[in-house]
C-alpha cells in the first residue's frame, strides 16, 4: 500500500472524525435539552423530522464514508510500517466502535422506535420522556467522546507522516 493513500485516508479519516464529532457535540450540549423542553408532542415530531432527514447523500457520505475508510486503515495499518500507526490503528478502532457500531446498536434502534410512535399519544409520550430522551443522549455522548477522540488520535497519525 503506498505511504501516499495512507496518509491522505488518515487525513481524511480525521476530518470527517472531527465533522461527525461537531454533529454529536450539537446534540449532546444542546439540542437534545432544547427538544426535552418542548412540549412532548413538538419534541417528538420534531425528532421524528430530524432522523428522517438526516438520511441524506451528504451526511452519508461522511458518516459511511467515514467508516469505511476507518476500516480499511484497521486493516492495512498492520501491515505498513509508517510512522504512526498506533494513533492510527486506535483512532480507526475508536470510530468505528464508538461511532458506526454505537449508532448502529444503541441509536438506531431509538430512533425507530420513536418514528413508530405516535407523537400525540401517551405511550408516545412516555417513551419519549422515558427512554428516548436520557438514552439516545447518553449514547449521543459517547459518540462524541468517540469521533474527538479519534479525530485527534488520527490527526497525531497524519502528522507523524509528514
Amino acid at each position: 500500500m503506498p505511504d501516499a493513500l495512507i496518509s491522505a485516508l488518515t487525513l481524511a479519516a480525521a476530518v470527517g472524525a472531527g465533522l461527525n464529532g461537531g454533529l454529536f457535540f450539537v446534540f449532546s450540549t444542546f439540542m437534545m435539552t432544547v427538544l426535552g423542553q418542548l412540549p412532548p408532542a413538538q419534541g417528538i415530531t420534531a425528532m421524528q423530522g430530524v432522523n428522517r432527514r438526516i438520511l441524506n447523500p451528504l451526511f452519508g457520505l461522511v458518516f459511511g464514508g467515514t467508516t469505511v475508510i476507518c476500516l480499511f486503515l484497521v486493516v492495512v495499518t498492520p501491515f505498513s510500517d509508517q510512522p504512526g500507526g498506533g494513533w492510527r490503528l486506535g483512532g480507526a478502532v475508536l470510530l468505528v466502535l464508538g461511532m458506526f457500531a454505537v449508532t448502529m446498536v444503541f441509536n438506531v434502534p431509538l430512533n425507530n422506535a420513536l418514528d413508530a410512535a405516535d407523537a400525540g399519544s401517551a405511550d408516545g409520550v412516555a417513551f419519549w420522556r422515558d427512554r428516548y430522551l436520557s438514552r439516545w443522549t447518553a449514547w449521543n455522548h459517547l459518540r462524541t467522546f468517540a469521533c474527538t477522540g479519534a479525530a485527534v488520535a488520527l490527526t497525531i497519525a497524519y502528522g507523524a507522516t509528514a
